[in-house]
């Protein structure tokens, strides 16, 4: 049944670059794939060409990096606007973005910052997205991202707040599974207890990704093959939800199609057969010293694609 009036379109893929060629060519047999919006924003050149040609032949979903929903700055009306238009133009299923500010001061940080979860940052945020869906004409998505700090002045959990969030803005949820195991890591929570307490009706999309584990901390670097405690938390978060479309991200270090989409029809395994497919073993840990000194920041974002 559509959630929010949106479809379960199945397994997906991020559209990356590196892959244009061989989608063009070869059409390979995925369900759907999602797109970074700022990437063809303001595009004109090849990718936005790219982009027209693949809209022609799968189902489109525009994920963002920039809409700042829990900045003070007004809301950017130009950014929406541009949404806008390429969600008309690209026929894209439905918009997401995060739970988070990315700046102030009309100054971007190319980071998904966190917010203090308490009921002033929880009425600015609701009000603040309607006026979004609003503008857009749609219900928009939002994601949990990956936390690295919590606020003294929180007065709630994470999982409240979305759920409040979602029921008083009338809002969808893009439920992050990677993003859930990585903040449970980071802040010592059950990420089950998390995954039981979100409003499950309003979940309309799945994030699996990789990620690189510090020791003491995990990072969101999309970097690598889904782990098994994601994916176990991914298939109690679709027992719990009755399923709901599912996208693998894949950002750095980026293998083959092939892998990145083979890495994602694991779920379907998983959920039909109750285990995975065998995988090559994973490559040796690093030490302490060597994963300290190549870490990414743990706030950054990959930033859009630039051709």
């Amino acid at each position: 049944m559509p959630r929010l009036g949106y479809d379960h379109l199945g397994l997906g893929v991020g559209l990356r670059s590196v892959h244009y060629r061989h989608i063009l060519e070869h059409n390979p047999d995925v369900d759907w794939f999602e797109i970074i919006s700022e990437n063809y924003m303001d595009s004109r050149g090849r990718p936005r060409y790219v982009l027209d040609q693949i809209a022609e032949r799968y189902p489109i979903v525009m994920h963002g990096v920039s809409l700042s929903i829990g900045s003070t700055d007004p809301l950017n009306f130009e950014y929406l606007a541009k949404l806008k238009s390429l969600a008309q133009a690209t026929h894209a299923l439905w918009v997401s973005d995060h739970l988070c500010w990315t700046g102030v001061a009309s100054r971007n940080t190319h980071d998904l910052l966190p917010l203090p979860l308490n009921e002033e940052t929880l009425r600015h945020v609701v009000a603040r997205i309607k006026i979004v869906q609003d503008f857009l004409g749609r219900p928009l998505v939002v994601e949990n991202p990956s936390t690295y700090l919590t606020f003294a002045d929180s007065t709630m959990n994470e999982w409240e707040f979305l759920a409040r969030m979602a029921e008083d803005a009338d809002c969808g949820l893009l439920l992050d599974v990677n993003n859930v195991y990585v903040s449970s890591v980071n802040h010592g929570f059950d990420p089950a207890e998390y995954l039981d307490a979100v409003p499950h009706q309003r979940v309309v999309q799945f994030h699996l990704a990789g990620h690189t584990n510090m020791g003491a901390y995990c990072i969101d670097t999309h970097d690598g093959r889904v782990i098994d405690q994601v994916w176990e938390l991914y298939r109690r978060a679709s027992q719990l939800t009755g399923g709901a479309s599912t996208l693998l991200e894949w950002d750095a270090r980026i293998p083959s199609f092939e892998e990145v989409h083979n890495e994602v029809l694991k779920a379907k395994q998983l959920l039909s057969v109750g285990s995975l497919p065998a995988t090559p073993p994973p490559a040796e840990i690093a030490s302490p010293e060597h994963r300290a000194a190549t870490a990414p920041h743990p706030l950054h974002y990959a930033r859009p694609e630039v051709e």
